[in-house]
């Protein structure tokens, strides 16, 4: 059983390699000087950590003025979306620059699920503003805009497709200082407010990717939990999943001293450079918040304690998978959301279809940890407990499948869509959805097994029952 499952999962790496990009950002095997590491060894022996400076309390926003004023910021960009601007954390912002005499200009034509053309038009505001700072007010999709356009803006003479990650662009590395930036996350899920990652969907082919530098990340992180009671409760779970996700994947990563090659320098080591000690421990602690306050901030909107702790789950989320990376479900996950028809999610006003990129990460995590779970069968029993299921009589062979119905009772107690098929997708949609799986390679060639002999990926989670 054991060496049929390794069969499988080399079989899988053989075709990923063969499909999928050798970008720098996406690439395990990323371009580097011929012959052997410093160290003489082929597989990576050191992993690095890399994090946005954080503040979190409850009304922390209000001090964003005093942190660009010390910046000495004269022309502040503050972006968010149209539906965030009418509300209370854009106006406690706002309120604060206004109070200590910071000049700004508002963008609030962030798309929720960012595109090439959304990117493009923030960028150009941006380069006609010539702003000397920015404020980031939203989720993930606000802030991996104003990333993009603080890079671009930086760098005012790179084409678009510069710094986006190849194939699709030329993923050169970012080598241009860029302008302060504070992010005021709104959501707890995409942890974007400790990363150098931007996502957006490339809509000639219909396929997500992103820019992912170090360089990007912002330069402080204001977790303010108030901001979480304006979430409808639909908002709240998939951006829960989005963190439940981020934490079970990168401790299911293929291990850092695994991945390969060994880079010759230290410049090339990538973000996602596969489970480590440091990340396992934020990856660990912020699955038992979302064990324990997920369900509770889902369902009381007033439940300031439920929504604090997954605000900063979120964030202890980021630092783990930000440093370790995701796997299956993320790498899933892209075409799921960049290939949707019609669906549209509840209690979200948007005039597109959309499915949230949490909820397209955790449609398929039951298959996907099933399958996992044959290398690193102890990890995946211990969320599983974690998760509350009694694993003291569990056949550690056993634990893919318990961990699998640990999950699918979990979010079928949050109401979660039942697989792809409650998203507008068939069994004919297959063969499109795999195909905008394999170019996904950091995340596809993290996952616990990628680099045993003969892999095959052959679970499809079309629907979870």
């Amino acid at each position: 059983m054991a060496a049929a499952a390794r069969a499988r999962v080399a079989h899988l790496l053989r075709q990923l390699q063969r499909a999928a990009c050798q970008c720098p950002t996406h690439s395990h095997t990323y371009s580097q000087a011929p012959g052997l590491s410093p160290s003489g060894k082929t597989t990576d022996y050191a992993f690095e950590m890399a994090v946005s400076n954080i503040r979190y309390g409850a009304g922390v926003t209000k001090e964003v003025g005093m942190d660009l004023q010390n910046m000495g910021a004269k022309n502040v960009c503050l972006m968010t979306d149209k539906n965030l601007s009418q509300l209370p954390p854009v106006q406690v912002a706002m309120d604060s620059l206004v109070k200590n005499g910071i000049p700004f200009t508002v963008y609030d034509n962030v798309r929720v699920e960012p595109t090439d053309a959304s990117f493009m038009e923030a960028i150009e505001f941006a380069q006609k503003g010539a702003f000397d700072a920015y404020v980031a007010v939203g989720g993930g999709s606000t802030m991996d805009t104003c990333k993009a356009a603080n890079l671009y803006a930086s760098s005012p003479h790179s084409d678009f497709l510069d710094y986006v990650s190849a194939p699709i662009g030329k993923g050169k590395p970012v080598s241009v200082p860029l302008k302060p930036l504070i992010a005021v996350p709104t959501t707890s899920g995409t942890g974007s407010e400790t990363t150098g990652v931007a996502i957006f969907d490339y809509e000639h082919l219909k396929v997500k990717t992103g820019i992912a530098s170090r360089a990007i990340k912002p330069t402080l992180g204001l977790i303010d939990p108030l901001h979480t009671l304006h979430m409808p409760a639909r908002v709240v779970a998939n951006s829960g999943f989005d963190v439940l996700c981020h934490a079970l994947e990168s401790y299911t990563a293929l291990p850092y001293h695994l991945r390969s090659p060994c880079p010759s320098n230290p410049i090339t080591r990538p973000a996602y450079q596969g489970s480590n000690p440091i990340s396992d421990i934020w990856a660990i602690h912020a699955l038992r918040i979302v064990a324990k306050y997920l369900k509770r901030a889902v369902r009381n909107p007033d439940d300031l304690e439920a929504r604090s702790h997954m605000h900063l789950a979120s964030a202890f989320a980021g630092i783990g998978f930000g440093n370790a990376g995701v796997h299956l479900c993320h790498g899933m996950s892209y075409p799921i959301s960049g290939l949707v028809k019609t669906y549209k999610a509840k209690d979200y006003n948007v005039d597109h279809p959309l499915v949230p990129h949490g909820l397209s990460v955790v449609l398929t995590s039951p298959a996907v940890f099933t399958f996992t779970a044959q290398m690193f069968p102890e990890r995946h029993l211990e969320t599983a407990e974690i998760l509350g299921a009694d694993t003291r009589t569990t056949r550690i062979q056993d634990a893919g499948l318990v961990l699998a119905d640990t999950l699918r009772k979990f979010l079928f107690d949050l109401d979660v869509d039942d697989g792809l098929a409650a998203v507008g997708y068939s069994k004919a949609d297959i063969p499109a959805l795999v195909k905008g799986t394999l170019p996904q390679q950091t995340a596809v060639l993290s996952f616990p097994g990628a680099t045993e002999p003969g892999a095959r990926l052959s679970v499809h989670p079309y629907s979870y029952s």
